[in-house]
């Protein structure tokens, strides 16, 4: 094994030797700024040249970029190195997650064009400066299922255990108060689809910057356990049009689980939704995902447990600007049984490997999820989903993007492909939308209530 991968799975080793809820020592979080970057990336490249080393990602927009505008691709002029097909896999298998090589062998027309490796994800300095200080802090709760003495950073950037990297994922830096307008697709074996279309809004409290102007708070609770405040609004098609959906996502879900409420506009009633969350269907879907897939996964950790593997080098959905241009409208990206793979961008990457097998006595319909993270970024950038049975069952897919105005790396839309029925969904759609402002100071937290989404539903 070459260097660097045994420098990985060194972390690894240590991880399955230290109790999963312990924080680092201080001569462990110095290492962030020095051979790790400061979220806990490996900061050189591989031994082959093929992934790079890590040189502080974009960290300005570029020339002809306009704020409130689509982004555009910084790398517009980079060509594809390879195209991996089912006819070639084999080729490139040891560089493939189970789900992109049941993509290739299912459909003869799916392909994943590969790019130069460029490790673009970047985060403002402060968030740099949380990361480092929470590794030497954070804790979970005895049950993993609640955070303590971390803020604002990444909580766990040396990770001890695998359900520590999904922490990561659920707390990544997406910036303070956001607003957004998105499509969801449910697309048809034919290709044809049902478009719905919403407008949500959040802050995201964990991420505050009144927080960390204080300088050196740790102390979580000082949110009162709400993690993020979410309100989803339909707006199209007619029939669903004015539907409301309010989340109140906790910290600690064992003190407070999540909270939500749903207005429906056929009985102007607001009533509680406690089946906002795990298995129950995503609203907008058809039926095609969870709740807990929206993010790629989000919500309580209680019903698995979460195996921290050695890392891979691995070909993910990288820089994707082009899936989330106006250039590109619906009917061009929207193809028969997977997205319009002209349009993929896929880069030789480090990822983190978690493997979740449901609980004894849990429920969920999936009994097994393998969580794909990049280590620049924390995002999961892939899962294999696995049914009851331990048969593949559906493939997501997050493709990231720096959205570079803040800075920060997010999924450019995510895609669950069902590879039973030969249906996929697709959500966070922007071509065609009015793009997303991920810094917007008017929010108010008194509007995340029943009492705030009843009057806007009679509005």
């Amino acid at each position: 094994m070459k260097t660097l991968n045994l420098m990985m799975a060194g972390l690894v080793l240590a991880a399955a030797a230290t109790p999963a809820s312990a924080k680092v020592p201080q001569s462990e979080a110095d290492r962030l700024g020095a051979d790790l970057t400061m979220v806990g990336a490996i900061k050189a490249g591989n031994a082959e040249g093929t992934i790079p080393a890590y040189d502080g990602g974009i960290t300005r927009p570029p020339a002809g970029y306009a704020p409130g505008t689509h982004y555009p691709n910084p790398f517009a002029g980079d060509t594809p190195t390879a195209t991996i097909s089912a006819a070639n896999m084999g080729q490139y298998v040891a560089h493939l997650t189970a789900g992109q090589q049941a993509m290739l062998k299912l459909y003869p027309d799916f392909k994943m064009p590969v790019y130069q490796t460029r490790r673009s994800c970047s985060l403002p300095e402060r968030v740099y400066e949380a990361s480092k200080r929470n590794a030497a802090t954070a804790t979970m709760t005895e049950d993993k299922n609640g955070l303590n003495d971390a803020i604002l950073g990444v909580p766990f950037p040396i990770p001890q255990s695998g359900v520590e990297a999904i922490w990561n994922h659920r707390l990544r830096y997406r910036g303070f108060k956001f607003r957004r307008w998105f499509g969801s697709a449910a697309v048809n074996r034919d290709g044809s689809y049902i478009m719905f279309k919403s407008q949500d809004e959040g802050i995201i409290h964990y991420s505050g910057p009144g927080l960390a102007e204080i300088g050196d708070v740790t102390d979580i609770k000082q949110l009162n356990n709400i993690g993020i405040s979410y309100l989803n609004i339909t707006t199209a098609p007619s029939r669903v049009a004015g539907s409301i959906v309010l989340v109140l996502d906790t910290i600690n879900a064992k003190e407070l689980p999540r909270q939500a409420w749903q207005y429906n506009p056929g009985t102007r009633r607001v009533l509680r939704a406690p089946e906002l969350a795990y298995d129950n269907p995503l609203f907008n879907t058809d039926g095609l995902a969870t709740t807990d897939q929206f993010d790629v996964y989000n919500g309580a950790t209680d019903r698995y447990t979460f195996d921290l593997l050695p890392s891979k080098e691995l070909y993910i959905g990288y820089n994707a600007y082009e899936l989330m241009s106006d250039k590109h409208p619906y009917d061009e990206l929207l193809r028969p049984a997977h997205l319009n793979q002209d349009l993929a961008r896929y880069e030789l990457h480090r990822v983190w490997v978690v493997d979740s097998k449901l609980k004894e006595g849990s429920r969920h319909i999936y009994g097994r999820r393998t969580f794909y993270l990049d280590e620049d970024s924390w995002n999961i950038v892939a899962v294999d989903i696995y049914d009851g049975r331990g048969e593949m069952w559906r493939v997501q897919d997050a493709p990231a993007a720096n959205y570079y105005d803040l800075p920060l790396c997010s999924s450019a839309l995510e895609t669950s492909y069902d590879l039973q029925s030969g249906r996929y969904v697709v959500f966070g759609l922007k071509n065609e939308e009015k793009m997303l402002d991920w810094n917007v100071p008017d929010i108010d937290p008194s509007q995340f209530s029943p009492d705030a989404i009843r009057r806007m539903g009679k509005r």
